[in-house]
C-alpha cells in the first residue's frame, strides 16, 4: 500500500528539494513540460508519483509534509515528443533533479534508459514505452545544517601553488591510508603531511560532480575514471564517499584549510552525460532539452562545440541560474576556494561565437560570492575559433598550453626555442598583458592529468595508449617528449642520470617563471603511466599514483624548488617584466645577457642554435615603493654544453650567492667571488644577489 502525502503549495525558490520545518519544499524548471511530476520512493522502493501542483513562470514546485532528509525522490515530465522540435519529454524515464544534493549511485545501461526505441527505423525519432525507474539511481533530499560558515583562506595568487590531483588516483596506492580512493582518505594525515612538507598552496580535483560511466567503455569493461561526464552539479561523485554522508566532502575541505591548503574544484559545465540525440534520457534532456542544450537549426542535433555529443545553453537564463547556483553551492555550503572551468569557451559561446563578454562571465565576475573565488579557465573547446589563450577577462587565470609545449621543446633542444621560454619565463606577456590583468594570469603546466606525466616526458618519445580500446590512436600525438636514449622503463645509468637531470631542469624552470605555477599529482615522485598520455578509462594502477616506487630525491628537490619560489617574491609578481627603468633607481626590471654578459641582441634571439639564455630580474617597473625589493635574481638556461657566464657586476655592498644547480641538486648556498659562473651542460643556475653582511642561507 502506497503511503499518502499532504501537499502544500510550496514556494518557487530556491529551486531543488528544500528542507523546510514541516516537510521538504520541490522546485523544478521546465519552460516546457505539460506537467512535472514528483516521484517518491519507499524503503522498499516502492513508488509514489506526486504532479507538482503549482507553477510560477517556468518553475514547478509544492511543499511535502512529512518528509525530510534521507528521502529517495527522482521526477518525471509530461511532454511532446516532437525531437523535429527539440523536444524530447518522456514520461516513462526517471529523471534526475538538476539540483540533486546526493545520488544514491549510478544509472544501470540498459536500453530503457533511452528516451527511443533502440533499433528501431527512425532511431531517435521513435518512441520507447518502457519504464527506467529501476536502472536509475534515486535523488536523496538533504538536510544542509551540517554546514557552518565557510572560512576561506585567500591565499594571494602570487604565493599559490597549485597541486591537480584525482581523489581516487592519488590515494587507491598509499600504504597509509585508510579507506583509499575516497575524500576522508583525501584528506588523510599522510595525504596532508606530504602536501605541506612539499608546499603546494592549493589542491586542485579533477571533477567530483556526479558522473556516468560512458556506455561505450563499460561495454569495453572499462570505466570513465577521469569524471568529465557530469549528470549532477551540486551532489559530491558518490563512489568518492566512504559512506553515504555529503558532509564527508566538507570535512574533507576543512581539513585542507585547516592545513594551510585551498581546494580548488575542475568542473564540467559544458556538457552533460547524456551525450547526443541518441544518448540517454537521465535528467535534462527528459526535463527541457530545447532549453537546457544548444541545438542546431534543425534542432533534432545538438550543437557539439565539446566533442561530447551536446554543449549546455548558458545563454538561457535558467541554465545559467543553474551553473551560478551549484558554483554558490560549492563555495557556501561546501567551501571550496575555486574553480577550474574544463572546455571554458563553450561557456562564453553565442549564437555568433565566443565572446568574452558573454553572459557567464558578466554574471560571474559581478557575483559578490564567486568574484571572490579563484577562476581557472581551460582556454580551448573544439568547435570554430574555440582557441581563446589569453582573451579571458580578468579576473579568470587560464591554462598556458604554450608554456607546457614550449618548456618541454626548449629542454628537449629543438632548434630555435630560446625566444619562446624566454616569453614563458616573463608570465606570457603576449597573450596576458592587457586589460589590467595580472602576470599569475598565466597557469604555467609542464603536465596535468591529459598527457604524459613528468616521468614520461622524459621516457617516451611515443604515447602507449592500446589498453585505453581505440588502437592506440587517441590522446595527444605532438607530446614534444624525449626518452633520453631508450623507449620506457631503464636500468642505463646513463639514462636514468639524463632523465633526472631533464625533470630537474624543468620543475626548476616552471618554478623560477611569472604566473601561478601547477604541478601534477605524482610528478614530485617520479610517477609513471607506462607511456599512456590519455589515461582516462584506466581506473587502475596505470592512473593510481605510485606511491611504493616514489622518487624521493626527485620530491625533496621539488619541495626544494617550491621553497626557493615562495623565499624569492621577485619570481612570483603582479606585474609583467618588460625590461624598463624603474622609477626607485633607474635600473631595468630585467635583463636578458649572453655568455660574455653582453646584452641580448636580436640577432641573437634569431640564431636558431641559441640554447642558453641567462636573466637577471628585478622587481618590475611601476611596483610601489612599499612592495619594492632592492636584489635581484639571475638564472641561468642552458640546454647546450657546459659554459662559463659573465656575472653581472654587483652592486656597492652586494654579491653574488650561488643556490641552485639542477647538475648539483645538493648544492649548498655559496657566494661567488669570480666574476663568471661555469655552467654545466643541460641544466639550469640560479643566483642571487645579496648584501654582504647577511649570511646566505641553504634554501
Amino acid at each position: 500500500m502506497s503511503p499518502s502525502y499532504s501537499f502544500l503549495p510550496g514556494q518557487a525558490a530556491p529551486i531543488g528539494a528544500t528542507v523546510m520545518e514541516g516537510g521538504t519544499n520541490f522546485a523544478v524548471f521546465s519552460a516546457n513540460a505539460s506537467q512535472i511530476v514528483l516521484c517518491l520512493f519507499d524503503r522498499d522502493g516502492a513508488e509514489t508519483q506526486i504532479p507538482l501542483p503549482e507553477r510560477d513562470g517556468d518553475i514547478w514546485h509544492g511543499f511535502v509534509e512529512g518528509i525530510g532528509a534521507g528521502q529517495k525522490y527522482g521526477l518525471r515530465a509530461h511532454g511532446p515528443y516532437r525531437p523535429d522540435d527539440g523536444h524530447r519529454f518522456n514520461f516513462n524515464k526517471l529523471l534526475l533533479d538538476p539540483y540533486a544534493k546526493r545520488l544514491t549511485g549510478h544509472p544501470e545501461w540498459d536500453d530503457a534508459l533511452m528516451g527511443y526505441t533502440v533499433g528501431a527505423g527512425a532511431r531517435d525519432l521513435s518512441f520507447d514505452t518502457r519504464d527506467s525507474a529501476k536502472m536509475m539511481p534515486r535523488c536523496v533530499v538533504e538536510d544542509l545544517s551540517f554546514a557552518g560558515p565557510p572560512r576561506p583562506l585567500r591565499t594571494p595568487l602570487t604565493e599559490t601553488v597549485i597541486y591537480e590531483a584525482h581523489v581516487k588516483g592519488l590515494t587507491m596506492r598509499h600504504p597509509g591510508v585508510d579507506a583509499p580512493g575516497t575524500y576522508s582518505a583525501l584528506a588523510s594525515e599522510p595525504i596532508l603531511d606530504h602536501l605541506t612538507k612539499l608546499g603546494v598552496t592549493a589542491i586542485e580535483l579533477l571533477p567530483v560532480h556526479a558522473f556516468i560511466n560512458d556506455r561505450f567503455l563499460v561495454d569495453k569493461g572499462l570505466t570513465n575514471f577521469w569524471g568529465y561526464q557530469s549528470i549532477g552539479f551540486f551532489a559530491p561523485e558518490p563512489r568518492y564517499l566512504s559512506g553515504q554522508s555529503i558532509a564527508e566532502f566538507r570535512a574533507m575541505v576543512d581539513r585542507f584549510h585547516a592545513a594551510g591548503i585551498e581546494v580548488i574544484l575542475d568542473v564540467v559545465y559544458n556538457h552533460s552525460g547524456e551525450g547526443d540525440e541518441t544518448g540517454p534520457t537521465l535528467s535534462f534532456r527528459g526535463l527541457d532539452n530545447a532549453n537546457y542544450y544548444r541545438l542546431e537549426e534543425g534542432p533534432r542535433r545538438y550543437r557539439n562545440e565539446t566533442g561530447t555529443g551536446n554543449a549546455l545553453n548558458l545563454q538561457h537564463p535558467m541554465v545559467l541560474r543553474m551553473v551560478l547556483d551549484s558554483l554558490r553551492y560549492w563555495t557556501t555550503v561546501m567551501g571550496v576556494d575555486g574553480f577550474r572551468f574544463d572546455l571554458c569557451s563553450t561557456l562564453g559561446r553565442t549564437d555568433e561565437g565566443f565572446d568574452r563578454q558573454a553572459s557567464f562571465f558578466q554574471a560571474i565576475r559581478q557575483d559578490p560570492v564567486l568574484c571572490n573565488a579563484k577562476l581557472i579557465a581551460e582556454p580551448w573547446d573544439i568547435g570554430h575559433g574555440g582557441y581563446q589563450l589569453g582573451a579571458y577577462p580578468p579576473p579568470f587565470l587560464e591554462w598556458n598550453d604554450k608554456y607546457r609545449d614550449g618548456v618541454r621543446r626548449f629542454w628537449r633542444s629543438d632548434p630555435g626555442r630560446a625566444p619562446d621560454l624566454a616569453a614563458r619565463l616573463t608570465g606570457s606577456a603576449e597573450q596576458f598583458d592587457h586589460d589590467g590583468r595580472l602576470a599569475t594570469s598565466s597557469v604555467n603546466l609542464i603536465t596535468a592529468h591529459d598527457g604524459f606525466t613528468l616521468q614520461d616526458v622524459v621516457s617516451y618519445k611515443s604515447r602507449r595508449n592500446e589498453a585505453n580500446g581505440e588502437g592506440g590512436l587517441d590522446g595527444h600525438h605532438g607530446n614534444f617528449s624525449d626518452n633520453m636514449g631508450a623507449e620506457g622503463p631503464s636500468d642505463d645509468p646513463d639514462i636514468l642520470s639524463a632523465r633526472a637531470l631533464s625533470k630537474r631542469n624543468m620543475m626548476a624552470t616552471l618554478m623560477l617563471s611569472q604566473g601561478t605555477p601547477m604541478i601534477l599529482a605524482g610528478d614530485e615522485i617520479g610517477n609513471s603511466q607506462g607511456g599512456n598520455n590519455n589515461a582516462y578509462n584506466q581506473d587502475n594502477e596505470t592512473a593510481w599514483t605510485d606511491w611504493p616506487g616514489a622518487d624521493g630525491e626527485f620530491c625533496k628537490f621539488t619541495a626544494r624548488m617550491i621553497a626557493f619560489r615562495k623565499a624569492h617574491p621577485i619570481l612570483r609578481q603582479k606585474r609583467f617584466l618588460h625590461s624598463r627603468e624603474r622609477w626607485i633607481d633607474g635600473i631595468e626590471d630585467l635583463f636578458w645577457r649572453r655568455a660574455d654578459g653582453a646584452p641580448m641582441t636580436q640577432q641573437d634571439w634569431i640564431d636558431p642554435k641559441l640554447n642558453m639564455i641567462a636573466v637577471e630580474m628585478r622587481t618590475a617597473s611601476g611596483t610601489p615603493e612599499y612592495a619594492a625589493l632592492e636584489y635581484a635574481v639571475f638564472a641561468v638556461f642552458n640546454a647546450g654544453g657546459s659554459a662559463t657566464v659573465v656575472l653581472p657586476d654587483p652592486p656597492p655592498g652586494q654579491v653574488w650567492s650561488a643556490q641552485i644547480d639542477t647538475a648539483r641538486p645538493d648544492l649548498k648556498a655559496a657566494r661567488i667571488d669570480a666574476t663568471a659562473l661555469k655552467v654545466s651542460e643541460d641544466s639550469v643556475a640560479v643566483l642571487v644577489l645579496e648584501p654582504l653582511e647577511s649570511q646566505p642561507e641553504d634554501t
